[in-house]
């Protein structure tokens, strides 16, 4: 059992248990609004000098975060082990790749540009200036909790502006952890707060800091439900929400894909992390061409993947999050199955440990095919050339990632270009992650843009700002 030191204002603290197990994993604080108000005026006072700070010492300084985040290694595997119940494959993924965000959030330091903009004004130099916003909200979601939780503040930091750390109450230690590690670095006190909370306080958390005047911009990560009350709540303040929500991603099997790279993409894509990745491989499609070719292959590919304790490391599979997600998958497999699906893979849960089901003949009528399930069970749709393939694949209210396979990759980019996705990929699977791309999708999946340059876009203001070099003429 893991401790965090209770917040200054009281010794109110929740306990988060092992999902597995069942015992205490962390007892964290219980911040109250008081406490989360004073997060935010923490990071208020810190930010007029971590903005002054030029960009090369704010590089110096994430450089030194990225580090201090690595030598916590094996306090992350521990803390995402018990509170989750992840793999430590997964959880050394999520620090190698969160690591790697920081890094590249260093190197945009130098890269907040703007520009000198030809004026109709004699004498007017006029400039588009992108500076820092101010104090920002991140809240982040358990499921990639390293990853997802130090790209809510990492990009915001490189541009100047100080954060609040909303931790999820599922990982509050893992969240915890991020914040030492940027306090290990030595970035000036309050640039990085963090607030945890019990589960049952959240909505009053949450509202408490969207309302918090020093807190100007937002982001979120997590369900679309929760990210609509959360645009709601800002749009009241007119404050800027980056929301990155769910996803029901498709991956197209054409009849001239080569199988077998189909088929490992596609298993990698729909079970790693136990299939709670907002990329997660949630309807393969496949042309009746190839259907009963793939289905065989991915049959035997699955049936090779067990599942079992997380701790022992002896499983590709491990544990899902909580009991809720079993019987949300179990409830979306049944409706399937008696309307007339069937069952390609798949068993009975032990407890969280849920091994991986492959559900077949999956229609638009089906719970599955539109319900985000998240969790260890994927649909095989089966549609009857290139064009019903693009049409099942839009058949949603999500738009975060998808993928088509074809050995014809100019083919493969047309299709790309008609799928409604913030993300694709061609020949590679739905979760494909990297710090510097643009990550974020459309509609019900959410709006604005994590990663790279486009991050310095989301979290900065752009000014406009002229200078006279000539007497004035106005005509009065």
């Amino acid at each position: 059992m893991a401790t965090i030191a209770p917040p200054a204002s009281g010794t109110a603290t929740f306990t988060r248990l092992n999902p597995v197990t069942g015992e205490v994993a962390t007892t964290a604080p219980a911040a109250t609004v008081a406490d989360a108000n004073a997060a935010a005026e923490a990071a208020a006072r810190a930010f007029p000098e971590w903005s002054a700070l030029g960009p090369n010492a704010r590089r110096a300084l994430l450089n030194k975060a990225a580090a201090a985040l690595e030598a916590k290694a094996d306090q992350f595997v521990d803390a995402m082990m018990t509170e989750i119940g992840a793999t430590e494959g997964w959880a050394r993924f999520n620090l190698m790749l969160a690591a790697g965000m920081v890094r590249e959030a260093a190197s945009l330091t130098t890269q907040i540009a703007g520009e000198v903009i030809p004026s109709d004004k004699p004498g007017c130099v006029a400039m588009a200036l992108r500076e820092p916003v101010g104090v920002m909200l991140g809240i982040a979601p358990w499921n990639a909790p390293i990853i997802l939780g130090v790209r809510a503040i990492a990009v915001p930091l490189a541009c100047g502006n100080t954060m609040v750390l909303k931790a999820s109450e599922q990982c509050p230690r893992t969240h915890s952890l991020i914040a030492e590690a940027f306090a290990d670095a030595g970035l000036p006190e309050g640039t990085v707060s963090i607030v945890t909370n019990a589960p049952q306080d959240a909505p009053e958390i949450v509202g408490a800091l969207i309302d918090n005047p020093h807190v100007r911009r937002i982001n979120f990560t997590g369900s679309t439900s929760v990210g609509r009350i959360i645009a709601q709540r800002a749009a009241g303040h007119l404050k800027p929400v980056l929301l990155e929500l769910g996803g029901k991603a498709p991956l197209l099997v054409l009849e001239d894909a080569d199988l077998d790279e189909a088929v490992k993409a596609a298993a990698f894509g729909a079970f790693m992390n136990q299939g709670q990745i907002c990329m997660s491989t949630e309807r393969i499609i496949v042309v009746d061409a190839v259907a009963d070719a793939f289905v065989a292959k991915f049959r035997d590919k699955v049936g090779g993947m067990a599942v079992g304790d997380p701790r022992e490391g002896k499983t590709p599979l491990g544990a899902v999050v909580n009991q809720k997600t079993v019987d949300c998958v179990r409830a979306l497999i049944d409706d399937a199955l008696a309307n007339g699906a069937e069952q390609v893979n798949g068993g009975e849960a032990n407890g969280v440990l849920m091994p991986a089901h492959v559900i077949d003949k999956v229609t638009p009528e089906m719970k599955l095919f539109r319900d985000e399930s998240f969790g260890p069970v994927v649909g095989i749709v089966r549609a009857r050339d290139e064009a019903h393939a693009i049409e099942l694949a839009n058949d949603t209210e999500y738009g975060l990632s998808a993928a088509v396979f074809t050995r014809d990759t100019a083919r493969g980019l047309k299709i790309a270009r008609q799928i409604k996705s913030g993300i694709c990929h061609v020949n590679g699977p739905t979760v494909h992650d990297e710090a510097q791309m643009p990550f974020g999708g459309v509609k019900a999946s959410g709006y604005g843009r994590f990663g790279g340059k486009a991050g310095i876009d989301a979290f900065t203001e752009l000014r406009w700002v002229t200078i006279e070099t000539e007497p004035g003429h106005y005509p009065i």
